[in-house]
């Protein structure tokens, strides 16, 4: 990475437990971050039929998301129907009613929002714990 490109907005979390997926939005997304997203889904898919997702927003400044591919927007649908199964948002804006327009009106994912100080609560109805990654 060059000293000068963008950090990416979308980190991966470690959970203690395989089966939740957990990511942290920083600052502003971009189309890239979206597609990192989708690629970094598409290898938990790939361990696990069905997971639960967390999406902490920290500091989150919005999303540019107008250059990504529409095919990669209805890949990404598609794959998330046939795999999650519940999914927490954690803190920034309420995104609950947006994503679940995301998803097919007859596609079973439960999706809660969380306060940012109401975190572990998210953790603890996804059934995981974040693993500190930090030394």
């Amino acid at each position: 990475m060059h000293p000068l490109d963008p950090v990416p907005a979308v980190h991966r979390l470690e959970t203690d437990n395989p089966q939740v997926f957990a990511i942290e939005i920083t600052g502003q997304a971009t189309s890239a971050d979206a597609e990192n997203l989708f690629g970094l889904l598409e290898g938990a898919y790939a361990l696990h039929d069905r997971v639960d997702v967390l999406v902490r927003a920290t500091q989150y400044e919005g999303a540019d998301w107008g250059e990504i591919d529409p095919d990669t927007v209805a890949e990404g649908r598609r794959h998330a129907e046939q795999h999650v199964r519940r999914c927490a948002v954690v803190g920034g804006p309420d995104w609950t009613a947006s994503l679940g327009g995301f998803f097919a009106k007859d596609v079973p994912v439960e999706l809660r929002y969380f306060d940012a100080a109401d975190e572990s609560e998210a953790w603890r109805w996804l059934g995981a714990r974040e693993i500190s990654t930090e030394s």
